[in-house]
């Protein structure tokens, strides 16, 4: 794992830096906005993830800890890849992904190239939790509502996503029945577990960037 990289930057142009580490010149992908603040051969570092494929390494590059927590938790959402994680980071401050998430305002992420309505409620609904709006930039801290049990969560966003309510409903109580301890399952893996028993031929039909 490639947790950071320093270096002297030899060019940034659109979303790709490269950093000279040791005599290697290594590509590092950013947001257009990272790059715009990286100066050729001054010394920059960047908190990085390596993404390990089949036919290809790619690091991705961060300013903050706060933009490379977000696009790991971006990237883990189905239907949301790499590219999408990073457009999303190009237009969209941390705590402002988090605002969006807090409000359920998922008109924010359609607008990023790659992200459509469905992987949009998606990244709503599995962020829902597990990120939280910063006081810092002027955000109020107020008390949510109590939240939806998960099976309710799951089965309104299966609704939304264009399954009717009687086959969100079945395949629920079904996962949930087949659950070795389904009082412990989130709504993040509930939903990972119902729409693999979906199929993928009733998945959203936008594929991973």
């Amino acid at each position: 794992m490639i947790s950071s990289v320093r270096g002297l930057v030899l060019s940034a142009v659109g979303s790709t830096a490269v950093l000279e580490v040791g005599g290697v010149g290594l590509a590092v992908q950013v947001t257009p906005t990272t790059a715009l603040g990286l100066r050729h051969g001054t010394e920059a570092r960047l908190l990085t993830t390596l993404l390990v494929r089949e036919d290809s390494l790619t690091l991705y590059g961060f300013a903050t800890g706060d933009e490379l927590a977000v696009f790991e938790l971006l990237v883990g959402v189905t239907g949301v890849g790499p590219k999408s994680a990073l457009g999303v980071l190009g237009v969209l401050t941390p705590n402002q992904v988090a605002q969006a998430v807090a409000g359920e305002d998922d008109a924010v992420f359609r607008k990023v190239s790659g992200i459509g309505p469905k992987t949009a409620k998606l990244i709503i609904l599995s962020l829902a939790g597990k990120i939280v709006v910063s006081a810092v930039e002027g955000a109020p801290r107020t008390k949510r509502p109590a939240a939806a049990s998960p099976a309710a969560s799951v089965q309104g966003a299966l609704i939304g996503l264009g399954w009717s309510e009687r086959v969100a409903e079945e395949a629920v109580r079904e996962t949930l029945a087949e659950a070795a301890e389904p009082d412990l399952i989130g709504v993040a893996a509930l939903l990972r577990l119902v729409l693999a028993r979906l199929g993928p031929a009733h998945q959203a039909s936008e594929d991973r960037q």
